[in-house]
C-alpha cells in the first residue's frame, strides 16, 4: 500500500505529462520553455539532492563565451563551423539571460573577459605574430554572430596594472561576463514553480519502464512516478539512466581566497585553453580548474577536492595571479560536468516517451537556455527537423 495521502497522490504525485530528471539549469530552462509553449502541460521537476547537485551551483559563476584559445583548439578538433555553432548559441544563451531576468536577480556583471598567456617555447616575435592572426580571424568569423567588430583584442597593457607574474600576452573578450550561479538557479526555480511547475527535491529516479501506454518512474522512495513523456537532464550522471549516451563525468575543483586589499582585477579570466579560470568575487579571488595536470584521476563523479588539484591551483594562485600578497583559502568546493567525445551537446528522442539534454560540456550556464527551448521545440513537436545536428552521434 502506498505511503502518501489521497491529497499527495492527486496533487504532488498525479500522473504528469512531463517528468524532468534533474532541476539544475537544462531542467529549469527546459520546464519554462515547455510551459511556454504549452501551457498545459503538467510539469514535475524531480531532483535526487535537496538543490541540483551536479555543475548548475557548484561552477565558477562564469557567463562564459569561450577563450580565444579554446576557440581555435575547438576548431581544430571539431571543424570551424561546429566551433561557431557552439558560440553563437553561448552568446545567445547569455542574452536569453539578459532579457528575462535583472541583473540584480542573477549577479550578473559585465566587467569582460581576459586571457593570460605565459611563456611559449616559440621566439616572443612568433609568438604574438600568431596570436594577432588568430585574434584577427576569430573576430572576422565572429562578426555575424557578435555584431561586434573586434571582440578580441591584444591588451598587454593591463598585465603590470592587474599584477600578474609571468605573463607574456593578455587577451581582452569584450563577450564575456559573470553572475551568481545560485542566484540565477532560484530565480528560474521560482519562474517555473510561478507557472505551474511541481518541484521535487531528495528523490531519484532509478529506472524506468513503459506500462499501459506510459512509463512508470521508480524512485529510491517507496513511490513512483507515472508520466507521459520524460527528459533527462542530469548532464555528467546521465548514463545511470541512459548508458548508451557518449557522457562521461569531469571534476571541476575551486577555491575562493580570503578578501584582497585593492584586488587589482575584475572580470574573468583563462589560462591554457581554459583550463584554468579565475575571477573575482567581490574582494576575493575564485580560482578553479587545473584537471588538466590529471585527467584520468578527475575523470569522476565523487565531489571531493583533492591535494594534487588544490596545491597546483594554490602555486598558480602565488606565483601567477597574486605575487608578494598575502592569503589564505577560506573555501574549497567541486562540481561534476558532462564531457565526451565532443563538445556538441545531445539533444535528442531515445524511444517515442523518453528523451535527453545533457552533454552541457563545462559551458551549461551560457548554453542551457537554448538547449531548454531546444527540446522543448522537440518534444512538442515544434521545428524537430532542427534537432538532427544536435543529436551528438
Amino acid at each position: 500500500m502506498s505511503p502518501l495521502s489521497v491529497w499527495e497522490k492527486e496533487s504532488f504525485f498525479a500522473p504528469a505529462d512531463i517528468v524532468i530528471a534533474g532541476s539544475g539549469l537544462v531542467g529549469l530552462w527546459s520546464a519554462y520553455y515547455l510551459k511556454k509553449s504549452a501551457p498545459h502541460l503538467s510539469i514535475t521537476i524531480v531532483e535526487r539532492g535537496i538543490i541540483p547537485t551536479g555543475a548548475s551551483t557548484r561552477n565558477a559563476g562564469f557567463a562564459c563565451f569561450g577563450s580565444l584559445t579554446e576557440l581555435v583548439a575547438d576548431a581544430q578538433k571539431m571543424g570551424e563551423d561546429h566551433m561557431l555553432e557552439l558560440v553563437e548559441m553561448r552568446y545567445k544563451g547569455l542574452k536569453r539571460i539578459n532579457k528575462l531576468f535583472h541583473d540584480k536577480d542573477t549577479g550578473f556583471e559585465r566587467h569582460g573577459g581576459y586571457e593570460l598567456i605565459t611563456s611559449s617555447p616559440l621566439t616572443a616575435e612568433t609568438d604574438v605574430n600568431e596570436l594577432r592572426s588568430n585574434i584577427d580571424w576569430l573576430n572576422r568569423k565572429l562578426k555575424k554572430i557578435v555584431k561586434q567588430q573586434k571582440v578580441f583584442q591584444l591588451q598587454n597593457d593591463k598585465i603590470e596594472e592587474f599584477g600578474f607574474a609571468g605573463v607574456q600576452h593578455l587577451i581582452a573578450n569584450k563577450a564575456e561576463a559573470q553572475l551568481h550561479s545560485g542566484k540565477l538557479c532560484q530565480a528560474l526555480l521560482r519562474l517555473v514553480q510561478s507557472m505551474g511547475v511541481t518541484v521535487l527535491n531528495n528523490i531519484e529516479i532509478k529506472g524506468f519502464e513503459k506500462m499501459n501506454g506510459h512509463l512508470v518512474l521508480h524512485t529510491d522512495q517507496p513511490f513512483t512516478f507515472t508520466t507521459s513523456q520524460l527528459l533527462v537532464c542530469t548532464n555528467a550522471f546521465a548514463r545511470q539512466l541512459l548508458p548508451q549516451l557518449d557522457i562521461e563525468p569531469a571534476r571541476g575543483q575551486i577555491l575562493v581566497t580570503s578578501p584582497i586589499e585593492q584586488l587589482p582585477f575584475k572580470g574573468t579570466f583563462h589560462y591554457e585553453e581554459g583550463f584554468y579560470y579565475f575571477r573575482d568575487l567581490g574582494d576575493r579571488v575564485l580560482l578553479g580548474g587545473a584537471r588538466n595536470k590529471a585527467f584520468e584521476v578527475e575523470q569522476t563523479d565523487e565531489m571531493t577536492v583533492t591535494d594534487t588539484i588544490q596545491k597546483e591551483l594554490e602555486r598558480f594562485l602565488g606565483e601567477v595571479i597574486l605575487p608578494g600578497r598575502t592569503w589564505h583559502i577560506e573555501h574549497r568546493w567541486s562540481g561534476i560536468m558532462g564531457m565526451g567525445g565532443d563538445k556538441q551537446p545531445i539533444i535528442r528522442p531515445i524511444n517515442d516517451h523518453v528523451f535527453c539534454a545533457v552533454r552541457m560540456s563545462g559551458m551549461g550556464v551560457a548554453l542551457a537556455p537554448i538547449i531548454g527551448e531546444k527540446v522543448a521545440a522537440l518534444m512538442t513537436g515544434e521545428e524537430a527537423q532542427e534537432f538532427t545536428e544536435f543529436t551528438g552521434e
